[in-house]
């Protein structure tokens, strides 16, 4: 009997799952090698339980993977397991004891996984490095915004829960395919954060896979391909990385691969998708974009804190205070002046301590009448003219403009409360069970890693000019100079809490400190003119 001839006919699905990526990649050895040798085997180890090892069938022998055979495996370094028991008790002995990471690595490509690494699996691999490394990514900050010009707050009877589309992740994944379909092809992964109050999806994207010649192995793991979308709990912001390009030594081995297959730049395609992420998230009679908010950090806890739930109204900077509940009321209560007394800061743990951080220095001064080897060097910042009370005063007055102006923002010794933790619908609460005690786990302070400012102002205002210096314009044709620009750029761990100590050592005055320099404004990015931020460039 003949056989039947193969008809591969495109369509407008997904890549799924179950697409393999032979072992023999060499960019695979990288992608597994990102991750820890703890997290790589329990990662393994989540393959092989019973509820994931049909998906991701290992290799136990011949005949056991479909379409797949293997030729002298009598030489091979790795013989297959008898059962996916005798398999999984090979990696627990694995994690038991010490060893190296490519140990793992070879075993899972040459051995039990030698018939290749599904896309799936690929793609549990990228969010497992995501969840250790939480600053890995550089993320900005995106708000879902009504199309219309018509306000929530106008509609008679609505408020701005009403206008936040609800997002379900298999609606959302099935709108999204619906409209890139006829443009490219999509691997999609979801993924529920075991920290935060996130939900990931992983969006790999790709030319149609019937071109010719077809796509080379090595684009499955191109990182300009994927997008990370983060979508946080009861909030109209949306976090999505950036724009990652392949290292140059990678494209010292697949350039030769990739210049023959790449058809379309990879921006278009990332373009494709952003600007479908909104139409998939849109209802009908009620349509939505994306705002950009000129936010950008390479912590999501960062982004969580001021772009996410209950930081909507942008109490930032000096109004931290009253979001943090460091003092009672609001900005509108009308209360005496006592209430918001430096006295009442004391009282949270934090600025009591912050304030032995800048002992006033003519109290240094006091330790050279005792029995000390050497003398003391003055500093620039100190007066010897000064008495004790007057330092003390100083300070306190310092401490006091820097507070009302900083709130709680870049205060490191500020108590960060963590976010909830993170329960699953599906497993309600044992009866009769013990209330669990919450471990003291260490939270990561919300810090900006960037600023980057456009002030618009000339340094020296207009006014000022002499006369001869106008005189000097009329020769020159009367050309009206244009305004000038200065960009500044902020870089550091934490940019706000070092314009903090700035102007605790009185380095800057705080009282003439612009908000974009106290944590305010809450954004990365932005044009100033005038002393005020006139408008937000994107993120990019």
């Amino acid at each position: 009997m003949a056989r039947h001839a193969v008809v591969r006919a495109p369509t407008a699905a997904s890549l799924h799952d179950s697409l393999l990526i032979p072992s023999t990649t060499l960019s695979l050895v990288k992608t597994l090698g990102r991750l820890s040798r703890s997290s790589l085997l329990d990662l393994v180890l989540q393959w092989l339980h019973d509820k994931n090892v049909k998906s991701f069938p290992p290799y136990l022998g011949p005949h056991s993977v479909a379409n797949f055979q293997v030729h002298e495996e009598e030489f091979n370094t790795y013989p297959p397991a008898n059962s996916v028991e005798e398999l999984r008790g090979i990696y627990e002995d694995l994690r038991d004891r010490k060893g190296g990471k490519r140990e793992v690595i070879d075993r899972i490509l040459e051995g039990d996984w030698r018939h290749g690494i599904s896309l799936r699996q690929l793609a549990m691999v990228d969010m497992q490095y995501i969840e250790d490394h939480p600053v890995g990514q550089r993320w900005t900050a995106l708000q879902l915004v009504p199309l219309n010009a018509e306000s929530p707050q106008s509609i008679p009877g609505g408020d701005i829960s009403t206008s936040l589309p609800r997002f379900h992740a298999s609606m959302f994944l099935r709108s999204i395919q619906r409209e890139i379909s006829p443009l490219v092809k999509a691997h999609y992964h979801l993924y529920r954060s075991k920290t935060l109050p996130l939900t990931f999806v992983r969006i790999f994207v790709i030319d149609s896979p019937y071109q010719r010649p077809r796509q080379s192995p090595y684009v499955f793991t191109d990182s300009s391909r994927i997008i990370y979308l983060a979508f946080p709990d009861s909030t109209p912001y949306i976090y999505s990385s950036h724009l990652s390009y392949s290292s140059l030594a990678d494209t010292k081995t697949t350039s030769a691969t990739l210049s023959n297959t790449l058809t379309t730049d990879t921006r278009t395609l990332r373009r494709f998708v952003k600007d479908a992420i909104p139409n998939a998230l849109s209802r009908p009679q009620q349509r939505y974009n994306l705002k950009p908010t000129s936010l950008t950090s390479k912590s999501l806890h960062t982004l969580l804190s001021l772009r996410g739930p209950g930081r909507t109204n942008a109490a930032n900077g000096a109004f931290t205070v009253f979001a943090d509940a460091v003092v009672e009321g609001c900005p509108l209560d009308p209360r005496l002046p006592q209430s918001l007394a430096p006295g009442n800061y004391d009282s949270v743990q934090g600025y009591a301590e912050s304030r032995k951080e800048n002992i006033p220095f003519p109290q240094l001064g006091k330790l050279d009448n005792t029995h000390t080897p050497s003398v003391k060097k003055k500093t620039p910042f100190q007066e010897s003219s000064t008495t004790d009370p007057e330092a003390e005063q100083i300070a306190k007055k310092r401490k006091l403009a820097v507070n009302s102006r900083f709130g709680t923002a870049g205060n490191q010794q500020m108590t960060i409360l963590p976010f909830p933790p993170i329960t699953s619908p599906t497993s309600p609460p044992k009866p009769n069970s013990e209330p669990q005690i919450p471990t003291s786990v260490p939270v990561p302070v919300p810090a900006l890693d960037r600023l980057e400012i456009h002030l618009q102002d000339p340094p020296v205002p207009s006014n000022s000019h002499d006369e001869d210096d106008e005189g000097d314009d009329e020769e020159d044709g009367g050309i009206e100079d244009k305004p000038s620009t200065l960009s500044l750029t902020f870089s550091g761990s934490n940019v706000i809490a070092g314009l903090r100590q700035l102007a605790e050592l009185h380095v800057v005055d705080p009282a003439r400190m612009p908000s974009w320099m106290t944590g305010e404004e809450a954004v990365s990015v932005a044009v100033v003119k005038a002393g005020r931020v006139c408008r937000s460039r994107e993120a990019g």
